[in-house]
């Protein structure tokens, strides 16, 4: 016979294995300043990335004038000005990074004590019906 109670709850943690708790039980692997680490290296490398991508695509759009004035210009200032936006994106993006890493590392956290305790719920279930 089937015990109602027990299919809630499995459906219940069914419904949520499939839609976060792949992305949750990933996440339980971690601790959470070694999730954050990940994350925040994760945008160091993109953000360079992304950067030098813009920082190419302004130089070829000034190419002519680079090209013109290649004599005159003052490289130190230039790159100093491209180095100190750059260091400011930077922080402003780890900044955010972190906000958000820790952010979804405690929800996901109060997500997997939720199927936790579903969990139980279901063990303790099947306990009874041994007895």
């Amino acid at each position: 016979m089937l015990n109602n109670d027990k299919v809630r709850v499995m459906t219940r943690l069914a419904i949520y294995e499939k839609k976060r708790g792949k992305e949750d039980i990933g996440l339980s692997q971690y601790y959470k300043k070694d999730y954050i680490r990940l994350q925040v290296l994760n945008t160091i490398v993109f953000s360079t990335i992304g950067y030098g991508l813009l920082v190419l695509l302004v130089g070829i759009y000034q190419s002519e004038y680079l090209i013109a004035n290649a004599v005159t210009l003052n490289y130190k200032a230039i790159g100093m000005y491209v180095f100190g936006i750059y260091a400011m994106f930077l922080t402003i993006s780890i900044l955010c990074t972190i906000i958000a890493s820790t952010l979804k590392f405690e929800a996901s956290r109060r997500k997997l004590a939720g199927y936790n305790k579903g969990l139980r719920c279901l063990q303790q279930i099947y306990e009874s019906e041994e007895k």
